[in-house]
């Protein structure tokens, strides 16, 4: 239950280069069935092997609780590996991401409940611890969409004491020992409610930067499609612009054209005219002289 997933695929049967890491082609052909994912599968089935363990001849033999103890300190042992593998080896699977944190949350609860049954935890002790995995989970959720919280050294704290007190409560411990794993469990509940408030922090500081951003970016792209439009309408309206100009040209030519056009009649006119009162002067000058 450390909040990174240990989600592991890989097991290409590529061998890792120097620095214990492997290349990217290697990654890419990582196969479901690798160390990682294999040990993520064991937490997975210890889960039920643990409860029956734990249940077996009324749940109150020293020596099948000690069975059940092993079984519950090997499903957290592996945790820790197969997280260590997956992020050593680079070695990621959408079956790990999904199957890591459900075993952790599983085995846990498995416990954790499971005592609160035999009588042997307080409920309001298993309802504290599930209430704030189930929450920090689904918070998770809520704010992927915009930044992943990572898991914090006290989140691993956590974790730690809860596996501790947890194992120490399955043991049948009497005595000072009996005492200590109570105290151990107190100390588990206050970092199990501190590391959740903190988480709800990040949650909602992250939540609100992406927010603000997305608002930031929806100003910037409404700023540009404005520009674009305005940028448009001024060539829209640089168009109808030289378009009147033009067919403003076009009709004082027009014009031009029918006004030459009148004076060159004017003109036509004007010589038949003059050609009309040559002839009718001759005329009369030729009837005058036939009268002399």
């Amino acid at each position: 239950m450390t909040g990174v997933p240990a989600s592991a695929a890989g097991g290409s049967g590529a061998k890792p280069v120097r620095g214990g890491k492997l290349g990217t082609a290697a990654v890419n052909q990582a196969s479901l069935w690798n160390i990682a994912n294999i040990l993520t599968m064991v937490r997975l089935l210890l889960v039920p092997g643990f409860v029956l363990l734990l249940f077996h001849n009324g749940g109150y033999d020293p020596a099948w609780r000690s069975f059940a103890w092993a079984a519950f300190a090997i499903a957290m042992i592996t945790d820790l590996f197969d997280g260590h593998l997956a992020r050593t080896y680079n070695l990621v699977t959408d079956f790990g991401k999904i199957a890591d944190p459900i075993a952790d949350k599983a085995i846990m609860g498995a416990a954790l409940i499971s005592l609160s049954i035999l009588g042997d935890l307080p409920w309001w002790i298993t309802g504290v611890i599930i209430a704030r995995e189930l929450g920090i989970t689904l918070m998770r959720f809520w704010v992927i969409r915009h930044a992943v919280i990572p898991a914090s050294r006290g989140g691993k704290l956590k974790t730690l004491a809860q596996g501790t007190a947890v194992g120490m409560y399955v043991l049948a411990l009497t005595g000072p020992l009996a005492t200590l794993r109570f105290w151990v469990m107190m100390v588990a509940i206050v970092l199990t409610v501190v590391t959740g408030l903190d988480y709800v922090r990040q949650a909602v500081v992250l939540r609100r930067k992406g927010l603000a951003a997305e608002r930031a970016a929806a100003a910037e792209r409404a700023a540009e499609a404005a520009e674009e439009a305005e940028e448009a309408l001024q060539a829209a309206a640089g168009t109808t612009i030289g378009a009147g100009a033009a067919s403003g040209a076009v009709a004082g030519s027009a014009a031009g054209a029918v006004a030459g056009a009148t004076d060159v009649r004017g003109g036509v006119t004007d010589v038949r005219g003059a050609g009309a009162d040559v002839r009718g002067t001759a005329e009369a000058r030729d009837a005058a002289e036939a009268e002399r």
